[in-house]
């Protein structure tokens, strides 16, 4: 096949079925998950999307639990959770919230322990889109409100389901919300006890414990996460130091992360002219699809395993992000078209050894068949081609081996020390004979800066 263009949109129509029928086939399975994460749960939801009323949309959001309850009367201090629905039909949505334990899971505290107000609220602000190639209803909460306050620290889910049936799950929304009771400084270090200046981060963390009453240091665990990356998140439940009134975790091998590299870009803010990173723009009715520019590998050398791939290079981005932007418009949310994007990554041979997924917000941060690539013998690359809104948005190639769950980037993107990451520092608390974990510490922290 010699025109890449030409394949790609012949194997698209088979690759929208496969798409369709794969999200309805695993939903038992996440119906039967112990353990919630973000997500779209029907195929004709996109753009999920979750950040603060009032603050930078692109600052990852946490509530803060101040003076025994979170009540949405600050906008700094609320959520606005919004996702389309690929439809003019106009949807009956319901929402209710759970607290969660913390590694997701249901906690053992009942409704009315952790929630004042009403178990369940309509999702009643919806707008259509307007003058679009493809139909779509944007509807938006906000939360906490006057219905519906939260008293407890802790994590979190917004389970939004359709037609009053909690098992016809629409989408789930994950959100913490903290009490500040733990100071929490750390450094991040190049200097690792794997190597120096090399592929590595790694963290050294103190806690400040003055204002917690008596604790013991097992009745502590610490979560870091690294670019909302539930793959490679690390949970460690003992310090290296117990003082008075502090722990420290030093030198800790389980607090080492791939620094991986900066995360690549693009922006379809217009329908007729490539943005950044986009080769060109295409109309074939009914959609616009837009071809990525192909992107270089810049993973290490295959079998060279002490290298750190493509020299590191600077840049600003959104540690796996992304924002709607359409042209000439001030309503993006409504404006913004549907757009096929085409990803390509030249490699000479598919990996044998495991999958390549494109990750990110804009996935989810999850590693489904959705998001998987396939490879082009022909064309002797990876390709995906995904329906994503106009705007701007970060990516990265994932690596995940046969028969792992983590992945990595030192196949695709290279890992370096100096790569600019967002990591969040989680401190939970759950005291002898308690019944949840207490959220008494939380800090994002930008490496590389």
């Amino acid at each position: 096949m010699n025109n890449p263009v030409l394949y790609v949109l012949r194997r698209l129509s088979s690759r929208i079925y496969l798409t369709f029928v794969t999200v309805f086939l695993i939903l038992p399975v996440m119906a039967q998950a112990t353990a919630y994460y973000t997500h779209s749960a029907q195929a004709d939801i996109a753009s999920l999307r979750v950040r603060y009323l009032e603050q930078d949309n692109l600052t990852r959001p946490y509530l803060v639990l101040l003076n025994g309850v979170v009540d949405g009367t600050d906008a700094r201090n609320t959520l606005e959770v919004s996702f389309d629905c690929m439809t003019h039909d106009i949807k009956q949505y319901t929402y209710t919230v759970l607290h969660l334990n913390a590694d997701w899971s249901p906690s053992d505290l009942q409704t009315t322990e952790y929630l004042q107000g009403f178990t369940t609220a309509d999702i009643t602000a919806y707008e259509l889109s307007n003058l679009t190639q493809r139909d779509y209803t944007h509807y938006s909460f906000t939360f906490p409100n006057a219905d519906m306050q939260l008293t407890r620290s802790g994590n979190y889910v917004l389970h939004i389901y359709e037609d009053g049936a909690r098992s016809k799950t629409v989408a789930d929304v994950c959100f913490s919300v903290a009490e500040p009771l733990v100071g929490i400084s750390a450094q991040v270090r190049s200097n690792t006890s794997k190597e120096i200046n090399g592929r590595y981060q790694q963290f050294d963390i103190d806690l400040d414990m003055k204002h917690l009453s008596a604790f013991n240091a097992n009745e502590i665990t610490l979560v870091v996460q690294q670019n909302n990356r539930t793959d490679n998140a690390v949970v460690v439940r003992q310090p290296t130091y117990v003082e008075a009134q502090r722990l420290r975790y030093m030198n800790c091998d389980e607090l080492i992360f791939e620094g991986g590299n900066e995360f690549r870009h693009f922006d379809t803010y217009s329908v007729y002219y490539a943005g950044y990173n986009v080769n060109r723009i295409r109309f074939e009715r009914p959609d616009y699809h837009a071809f990525l520019e192909a992107d270089e590998n810049r993973g290490v050398i295959s079998g060279i395993t002490d290298k750190t791939g493509s020299p590191y290079i600077q840049q600003n981005d959104a540690d796996g992000q992304w924002l709607a932007n359409a042209e000439q418009s001030d309503y993006d949310d409504t404006d913004a078209e549907y757009m096929w994007v085409h990803f390509f990554l030249p490699v000479n041979e598919p990996f044998f050894d495991g999958s390549l997924y494109v990750g990110g917000d804009l996935f989810d941060n999850q590693m489904t068949i959705v998001n998987r690539m396939e490879y082009d013998n022909e064309q002797r690359c990876y390709y995906l081609s995904a329906l994503l809104k106009q705007g701007g948005y970060d990516y990265q190639y994932l690596f995940v081996p046969k028969g792992g769950k983590q992945a990595t980037l030192l196949r695709t993107e290279g890992s370096h020390w100096q790569t600019e990451n967002t990591y969040t520092i989680a401190v939970y608390y759950r005291p002898v004979g308690g019944r949840y974990d207490r959220l008494v510490g939380y800090r994002l922290i930008r490496s590389g800066q």
